[in-house]
């Protein structure tokens, strides 16, 4: 039986890429990471593909392109790899049908669901909490059904808490510790339900 193929979407650094390859390698993911896609070749997160020895494949938008016209040569990359799943993490394009409807997609969240939508997330939590108007933000994964920002099914979500002695840094620095055990987690589990699934089909068979 083969191992659910994995394809992660990563704009940036690849901090969470990296606590996924982490995983695989040491067996907490029953998975493989087939690829890495990013819209920014020269991305953190493709240079962490490459160091791992992952297809790491760069898709910049051409000048002047139409979202649905990247998202359609985005779902053919995709379709290339015959990905079980597809986790966004860092991805900083939101998705049209033609990514969603065929694919299985999660995306991570640097915030509590319903809240803070969008880019900047920690960032904002943070300004609202100095204005004394936020107490406590958090993380989530979550299901991408649609082309709605940062909605959708809540797989997983934790708090995580300000403290009186804080700063930006350290703040981002718990926030981005939740987010690496979260998807490290949700990405198992499904890994874990779709190895089990393919088995009942062997033996159904």
């Amino acid at each position: 039986m083969s191992s659910p193929r994995v394809v992660v979407l990563a704009s940036g650094g690849g901090s969470n890429l990296q606590a996924l390859i982490d995983a695989v390698e040491e067996e907490r993911i029953n998975g493989m990471i087939a690829a890495v896609v990013s819209d920014r070749p020269d991305s953190g997160a493709m240079s962490r593909a490459n160091a791992a020895r992952i297809p790491a494949i760069g898709l910049p938008p051409e000048p002047g392109e139409a979202r649905a016209d990247y998202d359609r040569r985005l779902a053919a990359v995709l379709s290339a790899q015959h990905p079980d799943l597809v986790v966004l993490a860092g991805w900083m394009r939101i998705l049209t049908e033609d990514v969603v409807a065929q694919f299985r997609v999660i995306n991570l969240h640097p915030a509590l669901p319903g809240e803070l939508p969008g880019t900047g997330a920690i960032e904002r939590a943070w300004e609202e909490f100095l204005a004394g108007t936020r107490s406590r933000s958090g993380v989530m994964v979550h299901e991408v059904p649609d082309g709605a920002v940062d909605a959708g099914p809540v797989l997983a979500h934790e708090e995580v808490a300000f403290a009186a002695d804080d700063d930006l840094e350290a703040f981002a620095g718990r926030v981005h510790a939740v987010e690496h055990r979260l998807l490290t987690g949700v990405v198992a589990d499904i890994c874990d339900a779709l190895q089990l699934t393919d088995s009942q089909e062997v033996i159904d068979a």
